[in-house]
């Protein structure tokens, strides 16, 4: 299995932060926030390769930090050469870009957003997805406000935990379960994303994937236990910080800066 970072975005909502620093670059306790999503990674034993794609703007940044970085997976830092967000490939397809560049063909593949910052163990993801023997899965949060779910992509499920409907910030949300960029390709169903993409869908947003393929295919849903932080913009950041600097002894903070 291989693992794939997706941090090639634009983070527009964070700047003037993200006009110089990639998102998942951005410090969290004094470690970047992508530390903390490849630790999750390094834990997960049959996960054998490591691989983060970025674009032209940041990819310098990424380089640095994979050569610093000291775990137990080497990044390999892949450049998607956009330089703007208006020309970004999209997570779809940058996805695809890092399956032909790498190599990946014929490789299930974990697939989790650069700037997603979770506790639950991805080791035991990959544990209930194996045990399932079928499909593709995708990590679901169990939304306590109702007023945020709409927020989110809502997700219905079985009883088997099979995806029924899977549908991006509805204005009537049909349940209370959340999909998190966090998700599972058994290798057969990431051969299919050539056929999404030459069919004219967007290339944005990778719940759009799952929605086009658990129609097809069965995708199941792995309701995690834990907290997960969505980092949209600057004061859920400092909530990010200030939560990870009171497990680390570090006093909080009143505003996030770089330093």
């Amino acid at each position: 299995m291989k693992a794939i970072v997706l941090a090639a975005g634009y983070a527009t909502r964070l700047r003037p932060l993200t006009d110089t620093v990639a998102k998942p670059l951005l410090p969290l306790a004094g470690r970047p926030l992508i530390d903390y999503v490849c630790d999750k990674i390094d834990e997960v034993g049959e996960v054998d390769g490591l691989h983060v794609v970025t674009n032209a703007r940041f990819a310098d940044g990424f380089w640095r930090w994979a050569t610093g970085r000291q775990g137990r997976l080497a990044p390999a830092v892949h450049d998607d050469g956009t330089t703007r967000n208006e020309s970004r490939l999209g997570a779809i397809g940058d996805l695809q870009f890092v399956r032909e560049r790498a190599g990946l063909a014929g490789q299930d593949l974990l697939v989790i957003a650069g700037d997603n910052l979770f506790d639950f163990s991805l080791a035991d993801y990959v544990a209930y997805w194996r045990a399932k023997g079928d499909g593709s899965c995708i990590a679901l949060y169990e939304c306590p406000d109702p007023r945020l779910v709409s927020q989110y992509s809502v997700v219905e499920v079985g009883e088997d935990d099979r995806v029924l409907s899977f549908v991006e910030k509805p204005t009537q949300p049909a349940s209370n379960l959340a999909a998190i960029a966090t998700y599972l390709y058994a290798a057969g169903h990431a051969a299919l994303i050539p056929t999404y993409l030459a069919e004219g869908n967007s290339p944005d947003a990778p719940g759009n994937l799952v929605a086009w393929l658990h129609r097809r295919v069965p995708v199941y849903g792995y309701r995690f236990q834990g907290e997960w932080v969505d980092i949209g913009d600057r004061q859920q950041l400092l909530e990010a910080d200030n939560r990870l600097r009171v497990r680390r002894g570090l006093p909080p903070r009143e505003e996030y800066t770089l330093t």
